[in-house]
């Protein structure tokens, strides 16, 4: 059993760091001794502990989901949080979890074993979706939040909100899932296979002992590439880049170089993120993404939803997104149909693909509005538009 003893939060201006004390027992076997969970929140708690929205991010996001006075650069949803926004923080109290395995402050392969005091690296143990989501419950169980007003979970936050939902039925009162799915396709999983062995083939990882400062960066590159591409869509790349050539030139002897603005444009997204983000943390927060299986919890995904209690569900998905496709959202909703919940499905024709909650904000700022507003008869109008 997880210790139910919570250590103090300390802060460090924006993000805040919970400790757990004792052993943190992971699902698939192995113990975290004192893990560290890392999150950030932006409005007030009111009286009665009720207008929580918590968040769990995708892959690779930290807890800084939008600025605030203590941090005021821009967070990777900042359209969404704040006054007068969809996550309106006069009336919500706004919580963004750093996933338990990822390397922005909490607990992960990058991070110091207490053990040996060495790092972590492969010795962490496995980790699921469902050690991330019950992580956060001890986070919220430190601040004496019993009750959430929802749950929204975007790409592997969707998943380890579905996860968190089954786990802990009768916490959250409304969910809001995104571009997600109860399981991962054999297509995804495929594709971020892939992109783990782009990684380890790098000689630098040296399996998984490589120094701070020499990380595997080809690898690392690669992975992000074949992501970038994944989360887009060819309408997208056909619209914005077309046929146009980049107005670099060829390395000496670099006869294959980029020739087009869209290998510029990868080349630098990936260029950026290997800076960021450690590799081992990104091998298994990878992997998590594709053991999370919903039907786990009870045998099939219909079993596993039927003792959630949240009252309403807002299931949104994208045409255009091939990593998770609209099919699987569909599946969600109408699980969620089966077992008595209040489910809207809203399918948007965003041609920014699987990223498009992070860049459509036209889009997806009204649907979430009108959730958050309690107007049902707006989502209703929004689906019929489109």
């Amino acid at each position: 059993m997880r210790s139910a003893i919570i250590a103090a939060t300390t802060m460090t201006e924006a993000r805040q760091y919970l400790t757990l004390p004792g052993a943190f027992e992971m699902r698939h076997g192995g113990v975290l001794e004192s893990p560290t969970v890392a999150y950030e929140t932006w409005g007030e708690l009111n009286e009665n502990r009720d207008n929580v929205v918590l968040i769990f991010t995708g892959m690779s996001p930290s807890a800084h989901a939008a600025s605030s006075r203590l941090d005021p650069a821009p967070g990777w949803w900042e359209e969404m949080i704040g006054p007068s926004r969809p996550l309106d923080t006069r009336r919500y109290f706004v919580i963004c979890v750093n996933s338990l395995g990822s390397c922005y402050g909490s607990t992960g392969p990058a991070s110091i074993d207490p053990a040996s005091g060495e790092l972590y690296r492969l010795n962490f143990p496995v980790l699921t979706l469902e050690d991330v989501a019950a992580a956060g419950k001890a986070l919220l169980d430190h601040l004496g939040i019993t009750s959430l007003y929802s749950l929204v979970g975007p790409s592997m936050g969707g998943m380890t909100s579905l996860a968190f939902a089954v786990m802990y039925p009768d916490v959250a009162r409304s969910l809001v899932l995104i571009s997600c799915g109860a399981r991962s396709l054999p297509f995804a999983t495929a594709l971020r296979s892939l992109q783990r062995e782009m990684i380890r083939k790098d000689p630098a990882w040296q399996d998984g002992q490589y120094a701070a400062d020499a990380p595997p960066l080809t690898g690392m590159r690669l992975a992000r590439k074949l992501g970038m591409i994944t989360y887009r869509s060819a309408q997208e790349w056909t619209q914005r880049f077309g046929r146009e050539r980049t107005a670099q030139e060829h390395e000496t002897g670099d006869m294959f170089g980029p020739d087009f603005s869209v290998e510029s444009y990868l080349e630098h997204h990936a260029q950026k993120f290997t800076g960021q983000f450690d590799a081992n943390c990104y091998l298994y927060l990878s992997r998590a993404s594709d053991l999370f299986d919903l039907a786990d919890h009870g045998g099939s995904i219909d079993a596993a939803l039927k003792n959630v209690t949240a009252g309403r569900v807002l299931v949104i998905g994208v045409e255009t997104d091939f990593l998770f496709p609209i099919e699987q959202q569909r599946q969600i909703a109408k699980a969620f149909e089966k077992a008595g919940r209040r489910v809207n499905l809203v399918e948007l024709p965003s041609i920014q693909g699987h990223d498009s909650f992070l860049v459509d904000m036209d889009a997806f700022r009204p649907v979430l509005c009108s959730f958050f507003n309690g107007d049902w008869q707006a989502i209703s109008n929004i689906c019929s538009a489109l």
